[in-house]
C-alpha cells in the first residue's frame, strides 16, 4: 500500500470508526437502492445478548446499545485464571468454544477473559502493557494465549513476543456480505469497484485480513479493481473503512449506509443464523483466499499451564466441530 493511499486510508478510518464502533454514526448517507435503516436496537452489538458473557457471577446488567456497550470483551476482570486475546472475526465461535473447554477443565470456568479485536489492535494493546481503553474505562489484563492468522502467530514466535510452537487449527475463506435480498444486486467482487455502489471495507491500516481481501481483488479485477475499491472509492467516500469489521460490516448494512462488504465467510453464516437481514454472495474459489488460523502461549502468561491447556483444546476434534458450524474447515496437513 502506498504511503497516500495509507494516508488516505488512516484519515478515513479514524473519522469513521471512533462514532461506528459505539453505533453512534448517523445513517443518513443511505446506500444506492439500499432498505431503510432499521429502527430496532437489536440490529447494535453485541447481538448476544449476554450469552458471550463467561463470568459466573454477572451482577447488574447495564448493556446499553448505542451507548454502554463493550462488545468484544468479555468475563470477569476480577483475578482470571486464563486470558485469550483473540482475532475478532470469529467472536461468535468463543462462547461455545469456551462453555465446550470449560466441561472439560472445570477449574477454570467463570475464570477465562477474552477479548475478540483485529490481531494487528491486540498486538497494538500487548505493546501498550496490555492496557486497554474503552470510552472511560481503562484496564490491564495481561495475555496467555494470542490467536490470529497463522502466519502473524508464527511471525510473533519469531520476535520473541510469544513462545512456539504455533499451532494450526482452522480454516475460512472470503464472502461478499450483503443485506437480505442482495438489494444492491451485487453478483461479483467485480461489482464492488462499479461507481455509486456502497461497500464497507476493513481498513489496511488495523485489519489483517485487508491483505486477502486486496489479493481476492487482484484476482478477480486486476489493480485496476484493487485501485477502484481500495483508493478511487475511499477517497469519494464510496467505500467506507472499519475499525472492527466483524462488528461494523453487519451494522452499516442493516442500517443501509452500504450495500455489500466482504467479511470472511463464517461471518456472514453467522449473521445468517442469528435471524439478521443480512446474506451472502459466495467468491469462486479461483478469487477467493483462505487464512489458516493459528495460536501459541504469549512469552510473558501469567497463566502458562492453563494456555497450554486452551491451545490443546483448539487442536481437538471438539472444537473443530464447534468452528464447523460457522462454515470454518479443518488444517490440511
Amino acid at each position: 500500500m502506498s504511503g497516500s493511499l495509507g494516508a488516505v486510508v488512516t484519515r478515513r478510518a479514524l473519522a469513521i470508526a471512533a462514532a461506528a464502533i459505539l453505533g453512534a454514526a448517523s445513517a443518513s448517507a443511505t446506500a444506492r437502492s439500499a432498505p431503510a435503516p432499521s429502527s430496532s436496537r437489536a440490529i447494535f452489538p453485541p447481538w448476544s445478548h449476554g450469552a458471550n458473557a463467561p463470568a459466573s457471577f454477572k451482577g447488574l446488567d447495564f448493556t446499553v446499545p448505542e451507548a454502554d456497550d463493550m462488545a468484544d470483551f468479555h468475563g470477569d476482570l476480577d483475578d482470571p485464571k486464563l486470558v485469550v486475546f483473540a482475532g475478532g472475526n470469529y467472536f461468535f465461535a468463543m462462547a461455545p468454544l469456551v462453555a465446550a473447554f470449560s466441561a472439560e477443565h472445570p477449574q477454570y470456568r467463570g475464570r477465562i477473559f477474552y477479548v475478540t479485536i483485529p490481531p494487528g489492535l491486540l498486538l497494538r494493546a500487548m505493546d501498550e502493557r496490555d492496557t486497554f481503553t474503552s470510552g472511560n474505562l481503562t484496564f490491564t489484563v495481561h495475555p496467555d494465549v494470542f490467536a490470529a492468522g497463522l502466519k502473524k502467530v508464527i511471525a510473533a514466535v519469531r520476535s520473541g513476543r510469544l513462545t512456539g510452537p504455533a499451532i494450526a487449527y482452522a480454516t475460512n475463506d472470503l464472502a461478499i456480505m450483503v443485506p437480505r435480498g442482495n438489494p444492491g444486486h451485487i453478483r461479483s467482487l467485480r461489482d464492488l469497484g462499479k461507481p455509486g455502489v456502497r461497500i464497507a471495507m476493513p481498513n489496511p491500516a488495523f485489519e489483517g485480513v485487508a491483505r486477502q481481501i486486496q489479493a481476492a481483488l487482484q484476482k478477480a479485477g486486476g489493480t485496476a479493481l484493487v485501485g477502484a475499491v481500495y483508493r478511487t472509492k475511499v477517497a469519494n467516500g464510496q467505500t467506507l473503512l472499519t475499525h472492527i469489521h466483524h462488528r461494523q460490516t453487519p451494522l452499516w448494512l442493516m442500517q443501509g449506509r452500504v450495500v455489500a462488504g466482504v467479511t470472511w465467510k463464517s461471518e456472514a453464516i453467522f449473521q445468517e443464523q442469528a435471524g439478521h437481514p443480512i446474506g451472502m454472495v459466495r467468491i469462486p474459489a479461483a478469487e477467493n483466499a483462505t487464512a489458516t488460523y493459528g495460536a501459541a502461549l504469549v512469552r510473558t502468561a501469567p497463566h502458562p499451564a492453563a494456555g497450554r491447556a486452551w491451545l490443546a483444546f483448539l487442536a481437538s476434534p471438539t472444537a473443530l466441530h464447534i468452528f464447523e458450524r460457522y462454515g470454518f474447515g479443518p488444517v490440511t496437513k
